[in-house]
């Protein structure tokens, strides 16, 4: 039992990484500044780091490896949010339904439907 759930967080992290390219590549098309880095051969473990310029310095950072998912936004250098796990996931779903309304999004749960990010201090 404990090898198959492996294998499917393995195959999930390989679906993120693929739909993390994918964002990064439409993000730039539309004029945002977003990359997105990847390691590893899938042998010994496999991971990536997407980062997206949202504007006015605010920033946000994804991590994705076979050891977990975080998700960092920070504005003016300073840290505003980190989330680890699904709610990273969640977080980065809602931020992609506000950065591209009328193109499809990342595939996954969305927690919320909010139109706007929040304000933040």
């Amino acid at each position: 039992m404990f090898l198959r759930l492996a294998e499917q967080y393995r195959s999930a992290v390989e679906d993120l990484i693929l739909s993390l390219q994918a964002l990064a590549v439409s993000l730039k098309k539309q004029g945002h500044v977003a990359t997105c880095y990847t390691c590893g051969d899938g042998r010994d473990g496999h991971g990536a780091s997407f980062v997206a310029d949202l504007g006015d310095n605010h920033m946000v950072r994804l991590l994705v490896s076979d050891f977990g998912i975080s998700w960092v936004e920070s504005r003016n250098g300073q840290e505003l949010v980190k989330l680890e796990g699904a709610d990273a996931i969640q977080e980065l779903q809602r931020v992609v339904l506000v950065l591209q309304p009328s193109t499809e999004t990342v595939s996954g749960p969305s927690r919320t439907s909010q139109a706007s990010l929040p304000a933040q201090p």
